[in-house]
C-alpha cells in the first residue's frame, strides 16, 4: 500500500482505500466550500476529481477560500484547484471545467460520476444541479453555509431534498461567511461522501445542521 495512505488505516480499510482510488467525483464550485472539499478528497485518496467553476479569485474570497491568496487574484478557481491537487497528491487525477453550471451543461458535466459535491453559493444553481443529478441518477452531497451556520446532507436521485429546502422564490439575505464555517461544512460533506463512495451505510434525506456560534447540532429528517 502506498505510504501516503497508511494513516487512513484502520479508520478506512485497505480495500476501502482501493475502492476510493477508482471513484470519480465532481465538485461543483471551487470557492469556500469547494476548495476544502477538493483538498480533503485528494488527501484521503479519491482517485478522480472534476473541479467545476467559471469564476476567478477576488479579494473578497481571501477571508475563507483555501485556494485563494494574493498571488492568484484574477486567476480561474477551477484551474487553481487542479494545480493544488497536483501538489497535494499527484496520485489523484484532477480535471478543470472552467465554466459555470447551467441548465444546458449540468447533466453533461456530471453524467457517469459516482457522486457530486455541491459547493455552490446560490439557490438557482443548486436547484439546477439537483435536477441534473436526478436526471442522470448521481448521488448529491449537499452543503451550505452562512455566517456561523453549516448544513450538509446526502440526497439520492429523485428524492426532492433540495427542492424541499429551497422552494421556488427562496432568497438568501445573509451572505456572510466566516473562515471556519466552510471548512467545517466541507469536512462533513467529505465524510458523508467518503462513506458513500466506500460502500458504507449512509443516512439519506436528513439534514445535519450545525450552529457553530452556540455549539449546537441537530439532525432533521426531511424525507
Amino acid at each position: 500500500m502506498d505510504e501516503r495512505y497508511l494513516r487512513n488505516l484502520p479508520a478506512l480499510s485497505e480495500k476501502e482505500c482501493a475502492i476510493l482510488r477508482e471513484k470519480h467525483v465532481a465538485v461543483i464550485g471551487c470557492g469556500g466550500l469547494g476548495g476544502f472539499i477538493i483538498e480533503l478528497l485528494a488527501r484521503v485518496g479519491v482517485g478522480h476529481i472534476k473541479c467545476v467553476d467559471g469564476d476567478v479569485f477576488e479579494k473578497s474570497n481571501l477571508n475563507r477560500q483555501l485556494l485563494s491568496n494574493m498571488s492568484v487574484l484574477g486567476s480561474i478557481k477551477a484551474q487553481a484547484a487542479v494545480e493544488r491537487v497536483a501538489v497535494v497528491n499527484p496520485d489523484v487525477k484532477a480535471a478543470a471545467v472552467c465554466e459555470f453550471l447551467t441548465e444546458k451543461n449540468a447533466a453533461a458535466i456530471i453524467e457517469g460520476y459516482d457522486a457530486v459535491f455541491d459547493a455552490l453559493d446560490n439557490i438557482d444553481a443548486r436547484r439546477t444541479l439537483a435536477k441534473a443529478c436526478a436526471e442522470v441518477e448521481v448521488p448529491y452531497i449537499y452543503g451550505a453555509v452562512g455566517g456561523w451556520v453549516a448544513q450538509a446532507a446526502v440526497s439520492m436521485p429523485g428524492d426532492g431534498l433540495v427542492e424541499m429546502l429551497y422552494p421556488e422564490g427562496t432568497e438568501v439575505k445573509n451572505k456572510s461567511v466566516l473562515s471556519f464555517t466552510p471548512a467545517f461544512c466541507a469536512a462533513m460533506q467529505a465524510s458523508l461522501g467518503v462513506k458513500l463512495l466506500a460502500g458504507r451505510k449512509v443516512e439519506t434525506g436528513k439534514i445535519y445542521y450545525f450552529d457553530l456560534l452556540n455549539q449546537e447540532f441537530e439532525t432533521i429528517a426531511m424525507i
